[in-house]
């Protein structure tokens, strides 16, 4: 296999304070060859900080790329998707810190072709799991192993994507997911659907401090946004008549047991023709089932 080299993608909304404390951890990884870092690129998604001047004057090395207006998250990780110049991009957010040597058992999974991508090792959790149950997709964590294993999804927060296929598939949704959520999911379901595969590495350390910019906002309006964006995630990607009809239940039994529920379903309801115009192409180019893929885990 010939040698493959990896843009960082990293995403910034007012994350100076971050940038601070943890850009310095990717750069002295970047110091190590064997992770094969070609470049490191940050979007800054609109902030109003000091963020774009203090990367400037302080990391000229590291390419920073401006959206004059806050997009979301999906929209900056494509921007940067769309300079990169690696075969692989690395996802990574300002509060993940990398181990020096992260990179050196990852790459090597990538010379099987059908790798899509590759999730870091987030220490205290293990490979996802996805179920769909009551007519909903659920999410779960494996428990940490010594062994890389299948993953149905790779977190576009600490993970590493063959670039070329994140290409086919148009990158992440940002017309239907933004401003956050599911993004991540929805792109791995889709490469999954189309025969790619996604792994879980033990060895690719990171560790996640969980302060991003996200968590400054409402809880509320998050957990809205998540929600809305799990219904909108559902009615694009599952396509199987018989998973859809027990959806279509598990929806109408959620409003009857929640009825708070209707306002998320509403919210949803806004996007609506966007998610059924991404169906068509789903139903079209998917070469396995909802229930082969969710049989897996």
């Amino acid at each position: 296999m010939n040698e493959l080299n990896v843009s960082v993608i990293l995403p910034n909304f007012n994350g100076e304070e971050l940038l601070k404390k943890n850009l310095l951890h990717l750069l002295a990884a970047k110091e190590n060859g064997k992770n094969h870092i070609k470049e490191i690129i940050i979007v800054d998604d609109g902030s109003w900080d000091g963020s774009v001047k203090f990367l400037k004057a302080s990391f000229p090395e590291v390419k920073t790329i401006v959206h004059r207006i806050n997009r979301g998250f999906s929209a900056a990780v494509n921007t940067g998707a769309r300079a990169s110049k690696g075969e692989l991009i690395l996802l990574i957010n300002s509060d993940v810190l990398p181990e020096k040597d992260f990179l050196e058992n990852v790459i090597p999974h990538f010379s099987d072709s059908k790798i899509f991508a590759v999730s870091l090792h987030e220490k205290g959790y293990g490979a996802a799991i996805g179920g769909f149950a009551d007519g909903y997709i659920t999410l779960a964590q494996a428990p940490e192993t010594k062994d890389s294993r299948e993953s149905f999804y790779v977190s576009g927060g600490s993970g590493v994507f063959r670039r070329k296929i994140w290409m086919e598939l148009t990158g992440m949704d940002e017309k239907l997911l933004s401003p956050f959520y599911w993004e991540d999911i929805d792109i791995c379901f889709r490469a999954a659907k189309r025969g790619y595969k996604l792994l879980w590495e033990p060895k690719g350390f990171v560790t996640h401090k969980h302060e991003s910019t996200i968590s400054k906002l409402s809880k509320e309006y998050v957990a809205r946004v998540r929600e809305r964006n799990q219904l909108l995630m559902i009615w694009k990607n599952i396509t199987s008549a018989r998973l859809t009809s027990k959806h279509i239940a598990g929806l109408f039994k959620r409003i009857i047991k929640h009825p708070g529920y209707l306002r998320i379903v509403f919210m949803a309801a806004g996007r609506f023709g966007i998610a059924m115009a991404k169906r068509r192409r789903e139903m079209k180019e998917a070469k396995i089932s909802d229930e082969a893929i969710f049989a897996r885990f």
